[in-house]
């Protein structure tokens, strides 16, 4: 097991304290509580009014005040009537349960703290409409419409997402934009998608500068087009990924983000030209980009593979001493990563 996944799924009693799986984030995002010191919350109704959640629902529990643990008490799939509004100390955990978020507006974290999301599948998601919607028991607001994405992270820290399916949405996958910091992504399942995930809002948004974000563990897969991730500004170590034949390019950025990609697994595709092979690229049709901190180590490229670094200097994470790991060569990412996505967890058995 990955070092996440070795703190938690040992243990048979893991339905018995959900709230350890808190305790295992690791990079930017390892301070994530979520509903760590909260109640356990029980999703009950997979329905939705978006306005006047009814108890039970996702919704009503995700929008309290106070830090909550929600988990399902069958499996069920929710389609939401608009975007979910997720508050501050909330963890969603799908373990026990198969659980999916698909065929409407899906997931938007902003202007929040503290949120984990656990084992859900988030797929074929639309935009949301312009409309009323709930984001506490106290507020109620216009929304002028989300744009499709799985995962919506704006302004917002201490964030971690882990064993999540995210596929076929309108928009992203997931989005980390408006000076948002503190993310971990990790042990996610991508698949049949163009634009996956992208680190910054706009490339004149320079708040982003601020942007710190790990993504570790996750699986790639097939049928992906671009931007694993997408970086604009701020600091992305991108490590110990498995990256199963993209069709235009794994890695890129546009507005002199700091990039470390350590001990990931390339594989390129064998349908595209030469040049799509390259594993990087920068948005810019100047030189400019050389002066950018782009490195790679204990990578490993297959299949005619290739990263063009840049820029000189120190490109280490410097990462809290809470919040320290050590990647892992690429060449062990298989195994690493075969867990990927959801898993089928029993109560009373190993996970």
């Amino acid at each position: 097991m990955n070092i996440i996944d070795s703190c938690w799924r040992s243990n048979p009693n893991w339905a018995h304290n959900r709230h350890a799986l808190a305790d295992c984030a690791i990079g930017f995002g390892s301070g994530a509580v979520g509903g760590k010191n909260g109640k356990i919350y029980v999703v009950t109704d997979p329905s939705d009014d978006p306005i006047n959640p009814k108890p039970g629902t996702i919704r009503y529990g995700a929008i309290q005040t106070e830090a909550l643990w929600i988990v399902f008490e069958k499996d069920m799939v929710i389609t939401l009537e608009n975007e979910l509004m997720v508050n501050s100390y909330k963890t969603i955990d799908g373990r026990g349960a198969k659980v999916e978020i698909a065929n409407g507006p899906c997931v938007t974290i902003e202007d929040v703290t503290n949120v984990i999301i656990h084992g859900i599948s988030i797929h074929d998601c639309m935009p949301g409409k312009r409309g009323m919607v709930r984001r506490s028991p106290d507020h109620v607001g216009e929304r002028i419409g989300s744009d499709g994405d799985a995962i919506s992270v704006l302004a917002s820290s201490h964030v971690w997402v882990d064993h999540c399916f995210l596929a076929r949405c309108a928009d992203g996958l997931v989005d980390v934009i408006h000076a948002s910091t503190a993310v971990t992504i990790s042990n996610n399942y991508f698949t049949q998608h163009d634009k996956v995930m992208l680190l910054g809002h706009r490339d004149s948004y320079t708040a982003d500068r601020v942007m710190k974000v790990t993504v570790v563990f996750n699986h790639f897969g097939r049928d992906l087009v671009q931007r694993m991730p997408r970086v604009r500004h701020g600091y992305a170590h991108v490590a110990n990924n498995y990256y199963d034949q993209w069709l235009q390019y794994a890695i890129g950025g546009s507005a002199g983000p700091t990039i470390l990609s350590e001990g990931n697994y390339f594989v390129a595709s064998d349908d595209v030209a030469p040049q799509n092979k390259e594993v990087t690229k920068r948005e810019i049709n100047n030189g400019g980009w050389k002066a950018w901190k782009w490195r790679s180590t204990k990578d490993v490229f297959l299949n005619g593979a290739y990263f063009v670094p840049s820029g000189y200097g120190i490109c280490s994470p410097s990462y809290a001493t809470s919040q320290l790991f050590v990647a892992a060569q690429g060449s062990l990412v298989p195994s690493l990563t075969y867990h990927a996505g959801p898993l089928q967890c029993v109560v009373g058995e190993k996970c």
